[in-house]
């Protein structure tokens, strides 16, 4: 499989996407005014302890005081690297108001809700994620060859000290060599010796640690031996990439291309186009079958309709292969929209159980290549597929667009009728209360025209009703939604 990554910078924002064989597959945008938070480590201050929520919030410098759980403070044990099923204490055995401590965010602010943050402080590498509070190593789940896990893990623990800390072996550091761990180890070990330094001088709500910008963090995170070129069309953000490259990721360095054509960057293999696609509510299937996804605060829907196609053989088939293209359409959409949470997805009845199982399997498959942890939990009873995918970031949606002032993000307005009948009565109101000569109402111009036109008659009787006349005035900067009756 073909894979790159095109990574495009403006003085105002930065955009990184991963194509496999010319179809666009994930997104990442970092504007110069809003950087994301997830990885930074702050020194904070309590600022409220609720015993009844088990959670603080802390003050980190934001606008919005940042959450913290108590569940984010206990500290994991074992030595799988995993978390531990352990206690929790109360939260006011844990904190008290006004105590400095030091954390890091998991989650960025979302909507009207603040940072999450965990206590359970880590730095990452190319290779390796070293978690300075924990015990044990813990190795990437989707490396699956027991052999080359149990290489890793036992090359790892060889080199480490009795109280070095916890660490999880990233996917990246399949088939490494010992040189590279032992490298990205020292590192990380210089790393942290630095922040320790740094966090006896600092004030609160100052930033410990920022992580790498988005082009740098494209390169950690995103290379892979299948990726056969970076694209990067400044040159400024190419020597600072060959200069990151050449330190921590030799591999890299060579496949690293700054881009000089004429032509835009993101206009190869359309992404622009496919960007703006992943913006609409439908998704156009090639068979003639459509999906709709619809994002709530609560979680994400998506329906699976058969369309435009009609299939050749009976109705089942026809439904059957509908829904086997929407399994593969939407694990696609999950990443390029970046969607997290809950998600629900509601496909088009079957019949036949075999062939309800082939399209979970199809799905299960699909999703083994996302990135984000996520957890596919079957079919309901209602028939509905369940499934959660990891969150730490806004959606594609959310950092691009912002709420309809018309429909104020309901995603539908009220119809000229129901506003003119709205109109009618605002007037009838008026009218009982207030002695006036003239009533005049300012409304927008398509329900000014109904008015004068198919409402007329209503408009006549209503005049003869109050005894006043009633005068009309279009507002070219009213909504739909917007009117006002004016006492003259």
């Amino acid at each position: 499989m073909s894979s790159e990554i095109l990574i495009n910078v403006t003085p105002s924002e930065t955009r990184a996407v991963v194509v496999d064989n010319g179809v666009l597959q994930e997104v990442f945008i970092e504007r110069t005014e809003y950087r994301g938070l997830v990885g930074n480590i702050y020194k904070g201050k309590v600022c409220r302890v609720l015993p009844g929520m088990q959670a603080a919030f802390v003050e980190i410098g934001l606008v919005r005081a940042a959450f913290l759980h108590a569940s984010d403070i206990s500290i994991p044990i074992g030595q799988t690297g995993d978390l531990q099923e352990i206690e929790v204490p109360p939260i006011s055995t844990l904190l008290r108001e006004g105590q400095e401590i030091v954390v890091q965010v998991i989650k960025d602010p979302m909507g009207t809700k603040g940072a999450r943050l965990t206590t359970q402080l880590s730095v990452s590498s190319r290779y390796l994620v070293y978690m300075p509070d924990t015990q044990g190593v813990g190795v990437s789940l989707k490396i699956e060859d027991e052999p080359e896990r149990d290489r890793l893990k036992n090359t790892l623990i060889s080199q480490l000290e009795s109280e070095a800390g916890g660490y999880i072996l990233r996917t990246a550091a399949e088939g490494v060599t010992e040189i590279e761990l032992l490298s990205d180890l020292q590192f990380l070990h210089r790393l942290w010796a630095k922040l320790v330094d740094r966090k006896a001088t600092l004030q609160c709500g100052v930033p410990l640690y920022e992580d790498l910008p988005l082009a740098l963090r494209s390169l950690r995170d995103l290379f892979s031996p299948e990726i056969e070129k970076i694209r990067i069309d400044s040159k400024e953000t190419y020597d600072k990439a060959i200069k990151f490259a050449e330190g921590f990721m030799p591999e890299c360095a060579s496949r690293i291309e700054h881009y000089k054509e004429g032509a835009p960057l993101f206009d190869l293999f359309s992404v622009e186009q496919e960007i703006q696609k992943a913006l609409e509510r439908k998704v156009l299937l090639k068979s003639g079958g459509y999906l709709i996804f619809d994002q709530t605060e609560a979680m994400t829907t998506v329906d699976v309709n058969t369309g435009g196609f009609v299939g050749h053989k009976n109705l089942e088939e026809t439904i059957f292969k509908t829904n086997l293209e929407a399994a593969k359409a939407i694990a696609r959409q999950l990443r390029v929209r970046n969607l997290g949470g809950i998600i629900i997805l509601d496909f088009i009845d079957m019949e036949e159980v075999e062939h309800r199982n082939q399209v979970l399997e199809t799905l299960e498959k699909v999703m083994m290549t996302d990135r984000a942890r996520h957890n596919i939990c079957g079919v309901s009873e209602l028939g509905l597929v369940e499934m959660t995918r990891k969150r730490s970031r806004e959606s594609l949606g959310h950092v691009m667009c912002e709420p309809c002032p018309t429909c104020e993000g309901k995603g539908y307005t009220k119809s000229i009728e129901t506003v003119c009948y709205e109109i009618f009565r605002e007037i009838l109101r008026e009218a009982k209360q207030y002695e006036t000569s003239q009533f005049l109402v300012l409304a927008s111009q398509d329900v000014i025209d109904r008015l004068n036109d198919e409402d007329s008659t209503y408009i006549a009787e209503l005049e003869q009703f109050i005894g006043k006349p009633i005068a009309f005035q279009p507002e070219f900067q009213y909504g739909r939604e917007q009117f006002n009756v004016v006492l003259i």
